[in-house]
């Protein structure tokens, strides 16, 4: 049965469309992605799916179970791990787990393989409030909460933000443990690296979902070649390269630019002539292989031209 089964779901807030008739599916046993900007429905998609919120219209169902009709059933098997640190700060680590395995009429030590990687980490502040743990602390906390009942499913969102380089890292090792013991889990991120490490994803906009697929599928269905091209003034040089017909877009990747041309019309020679000419002499132009981030930018594109 499918874990995750989206369709024709929409949601209103106010004068926002959070949800614009979002059809999605995930298969069992995937590590799938929900990538996009803040304001894309990441979360508002998340709480429909966990029946913390009520759709405007359409239908979310969890391995066949309706989100508006049947929650307490899809509640007892998933676990959710929401965007703020939301366990209690005056309880201690250990009060915590225990609390959150007592509500699911679990114990710790009933599902402790699942969580015991994680908890490792934990056990030197297992006596310590929640809410003096550091970032990356608080995060495997508020993991080893969601999982110590475990769920079929697991939905975190955005867990990795605000977190250092290195737990980031830890963080998605332990994300590819859980899903060998059979757990399918989606999580949501802004931090388009985090895309290739997902079995499938989800690109999000504007409540809408603008491609999914395999990371490298949609990396493969790039059409366009891309450079990359760097200068010390990298602005300048960016408001250049919109005013000229052969790009398709440009856009800055840190400190460097990504300009997309059709295939095969500009040869990297011909670049750097152009950018001579036009006073740019210190400028470098390769020619690279999309990214996950670079198929975003062309699918946002052309949904801003429909």
């Amino acid at each position: 049965m499918i874990p995750i089964n989206i369709s024709e779901l929409s949601k209103t807030y106010g004068k926002v469309k959070a949800l614009n008739n979002l059809s999605l599916a995930v298969n069992d046993g995937e590590l799938f992605g929900l990538i996009g900007p803040d304001g894309a429905g990441k979360t508002t998609l998340m709480r429909i799916i966990t029946s913390l919120i009520l759709p405007d219209s359409g239908t979310a169902e969890v391995f066949g179970l309706d989100s508006t009709k049947e929650y307490r059933k899809i509640r007892s098997i998933v676990g959710y791990m929401p965007g703020r640190f939301s366990l209690y700060s005056d309880l201690t680590v250990q009060e915590n787990l225990e609390f959150f395995a007592g509500v699911f009429g679990t114990t710790i030590k009933e599902n402790y393989y699942l969580i015991q990687d994680i908890y490792e980490h934990l056990e030197p502040f297992r006596d310590r409030p929640a809410g003096k743990l550091s970032g990356g602390m608080k995060q495997k906390l508020a993991l080893s909460c969601a999982l110590i009942h475990k769920p079929k499913l697991l939905l975190l969102d955005e867990p990795t933000t605000g977190v250092d380089a290195v737990s980031r890292r830890e963080f998605w090792e332990m994300l590819r443990k859980l899903k060998s013991e059979g757990i399918t889990i989606l999580v949501s991120t802004a931090y388009m690296d985090e895309a290739s490490l997902c079995d499938s994803i989800a690109l999000m906009q504007n409540g809408i979902v603008l491609g999914k697929d395999t990371p490298k599928s949609l990396v493969e269905k790039y059409q366009n070649d891309i450079f990359s091209v760097k200068h010390p003034d990298s602005y300048k040089l960016l408001n250049f390269l919109r005013t000229k017909d052969f790009a398709q877009s440009a856009f800055l990747f840190g400190q460097e630019i990504h300009l997309s041309v059709i295939k095969n019309t500009l040869q990297k020679d011909e670049l750097n002539n152009i950018l001579e000419t036009a006073g740019f002499v210190n400028a470098e132009s390769e020619l690279i292989t999309a990214t996950v981030e670079d198929s975003f930018m062309l699918l946002m594109g052309k949904e801003d031209n429909n």
